[in-house]
């Protein structure tokens, strides 16, 4: 062979890049219900399958025996034809539909140590019974089977039974050549053409038997079966008809009905150079659409990025609507209307604080604090009233914002899927969010009245603490008012005064810019809580971005050997 035969020196380069390939495929995750996920996730599991049973052990050990898997439709005669090609009961023939055992992999004694050890298919358990488990694989030792073949009895590929019809695509998938058996009645049939046509795409070897079909049909049958093979492009398969007879008391078909078979199969085992070949057929057509299928499992993980990253962006949309809704409404003047005006107007218009206005700065210090006891009573209740303002104003907001979110999601099938995988209703704002509310909005509070009381102590002002509530409350009543002193019929203006008689006007901008600040901070987190409820939705999906290209990277480099070594 030329040295550079991918079956032997670009197996070097090869090897390493599937086994990278591999690990890349164990890491997709698809978990959005996207339109043909489902095509994709299957894709997926066949071609670690495929990788794991088939093309890294072959191409590891290219000198094993060749493998013959023997599959097809229920009824088809696979037992049969497996006992009498090794002319003893090796293998039990289902009496009821469906079969439930052990698939059975009969070798040549000289070749046990390929398939006692789990060098293709490891996740079957290697046993020497009979099993009605078809997750062990049952191994035979013959010396019917020449050394160099091997020849696996599958389950049903039509079973109405999933597992069997899945180990059955695995066991077609692990092969170096498929014995593919038909019948007259059957041979038409959907289902086995599905498996000839991925046969055929991957260029994969396969004999076609038709067994079961009366002496008289065969002529008819196998023109009509022919000319489907060859529209089909497996036109070169070789076909091989059993006719329909009687078997003997162990249940063997005549020796003379399979003796071409034997005899095509015996020649492979004995030729190197032609048994090399229909590996080579096989391995080549798999390492090839090995590349392809991994760029469509990438181009799924990339849709799901997409969806995922679109989901994402519709909460961060509702959300950050939601925010800049709350920040305008905290500080624009919104709130000072209602009950929180009336408070505040009466607060600070039935006392001494707005007469205390017309004195000097150095008697308004004192009146300040002397109003401001009498007033204890209606600056809480003022400062109760901006705290069910802000509340409500969260509230509305976070519902609003919930709310549309969950349409954006529902819209799509994966944003429907993931919202009904989760226990919460995601429809409405937090049950607890209330209460959180209540509980910033009344750590702000008491972070503007230190505020006003580290100023004074900066001022030298000698504020008593009811003072210092009575300018607390005006610093708040101004942060509402975003700066706007004719708000609320100039209510404002008066908190403006206040402050700057005591403080100075350059102090109350500062003040007033820094309880803002601390204000927004304090909704922004509660806005932010609320948006990872969908967040964490999201992140729970363990899809990995960089899985996408790790793909492409691989697929790319075996396109690359295979057109270094003009042959894969």
């Amino acid at each position: 062979m030329s040295p550079k035969n991918p079956l032997t020196g670009q197996s070097s380069q090869m090897v390493p890049t599937l086994i990278r390939l591999r690990e890349s495929l164990e890491l997709v995750q698809l978990p959005l219900s996207i339109p043909d996920v489902e095509i994709a996730r299957r894709a997926r599991t066949e071609l670690v399958d495929q990788l794991e049973d088939y093309v890294l052990p072959r191409l590891i050990q290219i000198d094993a025996p060749l493998l013959t898997v023997v599959g097809g439709s229920t009824g088809a005669g696979k037992s049969t034809l497996v006992n009498s090609l090794v002319g003893e009961r090796v293998t039990e023939p289902g009496v009821l539909r469906p079969t439930t055992r052990s698939p059975v992999l009969v070798h040549n004694p000289a070749d046990a140590d390929w398939f006692e050890h789990a060098r293709i298919l490891p996740d079957l358990q290697r046993t020497a019974r009979a099993s009605a488990d078809p997750g062990a694989l049952q191994l035979v030792a013959s010396n019917a089977i020449p050394a160099g073949l091997a020849v696996l009895d599958a389950p049903d590929i039509d079973s109405v039974e999933e597992q069997n019809r899945t180990l059955a695509a695995q066991l077609l998938g692990a092969a170096d050549l498929w014995l593919f058996v038909t019948s007259a009645a059957r041979y038409a049939d959907q289902v086995p053409w599905e498996f000839l046509k991925a046969a055929a795409d991957r260029s994969a070897a396969v004999a076609i038997v038709l067994d079961r079909t009366a002496p008289e049909a065969v002529g008819e049958v196998s023109a009509h079966l022919a000319r489907m093979l060859t529209a089909r492009g497996l036109r070169d398969s070789p076909l091989f008809v059993v006719p329909e007879g009687e078997v003997d008391e162990a249940g063997l078909l005549p020796s003379s009905t399979v003796r071409e078979i034997r005899a095509w199969l015996s020649s492979l085992a004995v030729d190197a150079e032609a048994r090399t070949g229909v590996v080579r057929q096989t391995l080549e057509g798999a390492i090839r659409t090995l590349s392809t299928r991994a760029y469509l499992i990438a181009d799924a993980c990339h849709d799901q990025y997409e969806i995922q990253a679109r989901l994402r962006r519709d909460a961060e949309t509702s959300y950050e609507r939601a925010l800049n809704e709350i920040d305008h409404g905290a500080v624009d003047g919104t709130l000072l209307r209602g009950d929180l005006l009336a408070r505040w107007q009466t607060f600070a218009g039935d006392g001494e604080l707005l007469r205390s206005l017309e004195s000097k700065v150095s008697r308004v210090r004192d009146r300040v604090s002397g109003a401001a006891r009498e007033q204890s009573q209606q600056a809480t209740m003022v400062m109760a009233s901006v705290e069910t303002g802000l509340r409500t104003l969260i509230l509305e907001h976070a519902e609003v914002a919930a709310g549309q979110t969950d349409t954006a999601w529902r819209s799509i099938a994966a944003g429907r899927a993931v919202l009904d995988a989760s226990d919460a209703d995601l429809s409405r704002a937090s049950s607890d969010l209330r209460l959180r509310a209540e509980l910033d909005i009344r750590d702000w509070q008491h972070a503007v009245g230190e505020m006003v009381r580290i100023e004074a102590d900066r001022a030298s002002s000698r504020v008593p603490a009811h003072g210092l509530t009575s300018l607390a409350v005006a610093l708040m009543i101004l942060v509402l008012s975003g700066g706007e002193r004719d708000v609320a019929g100039g209510s404002a203006l008066l908190g403006q005064r206040v402050l700057g008689v005591v403080f100075g006007d350059g102090s109350v901008s500062r003040l007033v810019a820094t309880a803002r600040d601390d204000l927004n901070d304090r909704m922004l987190h509660l806005v932010d809580s609320e948006q990872r409820r969908f967040a964490h939705l999201l992140d729970g999906l363990d899809t990995l971005p960089q899985v996408e290209e790790e793909l492409r990277r691989a697929a790319r480099q075996i396109d690359d050997i295979r057109f270094a070594s003009h042959t894969l």
